[in-house]
């Protein structure tokens, strides 16, 4: 039997709905008449309501390495602080080091979540003028406790904190006002269910603030260049426009589910996924931290993960993903994330028994 098509259950990027890939090939608009700025403005009044928010929503045509890399150039002046407990983190830690930003990482082991305390009693030392925390690390399927984080974090006014919530925006709320965050970014790829290639960012007034103060590290992103197209409902350098249809169409899609009819189908997905693995494997990441959006498995069989993919994908036309880095092998992942369903998730849980005959 020959898969046309082969379903994603990886971490990004995701499944996509056909109506999402037929809405990227609208006919295309030039990115400087009204028609664009229209879109523009319908994408920031559908995205502040998305992120509860009243700021600024930056769109980036890049992957969110790109707007993670604007995050520290624009809001560090004087040094930040990195927590550190898996790939993605560490690569925002490596992104500040490669840019010549005094960066110190709080390095945590991977299958553990921040603690508040430790961070703030980083901040008192009095180094600091951001933090930098992933949500979600995707690597490992740990959710860090953000809202706890974001309060410590908020007990010292001259601190930002950037957000790295590439596989949690969409997939859990984020209350971007309430927690007082200052940058939160996230790629369309995951938990947006859209094809990848540009990435959501929000701003705070504080972050602003200090883009303004920090002097220029950057030109593509420059949070006060982009701010200024902002205003005028469009972007500085030529945008991603088939993606912006896209987003248009996919925003219309999760107010129609509802947004927290969409965040609690993420939590019933996980709870099926996670409980399957507590039977049959087992979490990797500590227990109370686990993610909603995908779970890192612990082969504690010592399968072949590859093999099981291999025999996913001719069977089934399913692919799942293998660890990430020195997890590789160790451990595997499942996402559901996106417009990924409890049917679609029973359903590759299903075809791995078969193949492994659990």
């Amino acid at each position: 039997m020959r898969i046309s098509h082969v379903k994603l259950f990886v971490p990004g990027p995701i499944e996509v709905r056909p109506e999402v890939l037929q809405a990227m090939a609208t006919p295309q608009i030039y990115h400087r008449t009204p028609e664009f700025r229209g879109l523009y403005a319908d994408l920031q009044t559908k995205l502040r309501r998305f992120l509860y928010t009243e700021s600024p929503v930056l769109l980036f045509a890049s992957s969110s390495t790109g707007a993670m890399e604007a995050a520290v150039r624009n809001c560090v002046g004087k040094r930040v602080l990195h927590v550190v407990n898996g790939a993605f983190a560490k690569r925002w830690y490596e992104i500040s080091q490669a840019c010549g930003i005094p960066a110190d990482a709080l390095e945590i082991p991977w299958e553990k979540a921040a603690r508040p305390a430790e961070i703030a009693a980083r901040l008192k030392t009095g180094q600091y003028d951001a933090v930098a925390v992933v949500y979600n690390e995707t690597s490992t399927g740990l959710m860090n406790p953000l809202p706890e984080i974001a309060a410590v974090v908020r007990e010292f006014p001259d601190v930002l904190l950037l957000v790295d919530a590439v596989t949690a925006m969409g997939g859990v709320k984020i209350e971007f006002d309430k927690l007082g965050l200052d940058v939160c970014l996230a790629g369309v790829q995951k938990c947006f269910g859209l094809p990848p290639g540009l990435t959501v960012c929000a701003l705070s007034p504080r972050a602003i603030q200090r883009a303004e103060a920090v002097k220029p590290k950057t030109y593509y992103f420059s949070f006060p260049v982009m701010l200024k197209s902002h205003e005028k409902n469009e972007t500085p350098a030529t945008p991603s426009v088939p993606h912006l249809f896209a987003l248009n169409l996919q925003l219309d899609y999760f107010f129609e589910e509802g947004l927290d009819r969409r965040f609690a189908r993420h939590a019933e997905m996980a709870a099926v996924v996670q409980a399957w693995a507590k039977k049959h494997f087992d979490v990797y990441p500590e227990e109370g931290y686990w993610s909603k959006t995908v779970t890192c498995i612990k082969n504690t069989r010592g399968i072949s993960v590859d093999a099981l993919n291999k025999a996913l994908i001719a069977q089934y036309g399913l692919r799942i993903s293998n660890g990430y880095g020195d997890l590789r092998e160790k451990t595997f992942r499942i996402a559901h994330m996106g417009d990924l369903t409890l049917p679609d998730i029973r359903g590759v849980l299903g075809a791995i028994e078969e193949v492994l005959k659990l």
